[in-house]
Order: structure tokens, then sequence, then C-alpha cells
């Protein structure tokens, strides 16, 4: 029988450490502009253990950005067992933005990393077409991208706005406007 392997909570704290120092710098200047050595000073680490664990600032917001879209997979998931259907695990998705609004904030405000957002929308519009029986695939694709991308464009404008009041109102209003599907 195979182990599960533990991580050390050294390892742990050091790489929540670094990822929180990070986002911190991320939230001030440009990604450009942020070097290692800032990072590691921040984070109160030696410039060998930022490398030990990435291998660069770009794995670092690579791994940053996983982290948060496997979470808000797995909210998805846990919500849809509960309640399959379109639409309807966007509250706690919204919750979730609203209790990691720094990481998002600095996603969304950095025009730089189009990452976050590309991996945000191909998740949102997958799971949307999973969730269609429409048995033309095209018009499943194209409405799961609108939709996906009008949920993105409301995250943003909700982001951009800094009005954290304003998530619980976004949750139902959202799935609302996506179980009516209005036309344009």
């Amino acid at each position: 029988m195979e182990k599960a392997i533990k991580t050390d909570r050294r390892i742990l704290r050091t790489k929540q450490s670094i990822k929180n120092s990070f986002l911190e710098l991320f939230s001030e200047k440009n990604f450009e502009q942020i070097t290692i050595n800032e990072i590691a000073d921040r984070a109160n680490v030696n410039r060998g253990t930022v490398y030990l664990h990435y291998s660069d600032k770009y794995d670092l917001l690579d791994k940053c950005i996983e982290d948060h879209i496997n979470e808000i997979i797995t909210l998805c998931k846990k919500r849809e067992i509960s309640s399959p259907g379109i639409g309807t695990e966007y509250k706690p998705v919204f919750d979730y933005f609203s209790d990691h609004y720094p990481f998002f904030s600095a996603m969304f405000a950095n025009e730089r990393v189009f990452l976050f957002r590309d991996r945000l929308l191909n998740f949102l519009s997958d799971n949307m077409m999973a969730k269609m029986n429409s048995s033309n695939p095209i018009a499943n694709e194209m409405q799961a991208q609108f939709m996906a991308s009008a949920f993105i464009g409301i995250v943003e404008w909700w982001i951009r706005k800094q009005n954290a009041a304003i998530h619980s109102i976004h949750g139902r209003s959202g799935e609302k406007f996506i179980r009516e599907k209005p036309g344009l």
C-alpha cells in the first residue's frame, strides 16, 4: 500500500510566504518589474529558496493562477452535485472572489496577465458546454463562450469598482440572468 506523502509544514509556510510576497508586489507594480530578489526579500527568505520551489517568476505566477482555478473548479463541482444546471454555482464563486479579492484585483488590474483570464474563460466555457443538451455543438460552444465571457466581464467590473458589498447580489442576479438567457 502506498502512503500519501505529507508535505512539511515549514515548506508549506515558506511557499505561502513567497506567494503572498509575490502577490503584494504584483498589486504594487507591473509583472515585468518584479524581481526574484524583491520576492525573496519581502518573503524574508533566501533567493535560492524561491528557486528551490519555483523555476522563475513566471512559474510562480502560473502556480498562483493554478491554485485559484483549482479552488474554483472544486467549488463548482461541489455545487454541481447538490444542484446541477447552468448558473447555479456562481454564488459560491463570487464569494470566493470576494474572499480572495487582493489576488483577483491584482490579476485583473495587471493587463499583461491574460493567462489567468484565458484559463478562467476556458474552464467556465467547458463547464457550461458540458451541461448543454442541444444537438448543435457550434451553437452550444457559442452560447457557452458568450455566457463565460459575460460572467468574467461582470467579475472584472465588480473588481474594478472595488465594491465588496455587491457580491451577494451577483450570485442571485447572475444565476437569474443565465437561466433566462436573454436574447440579443
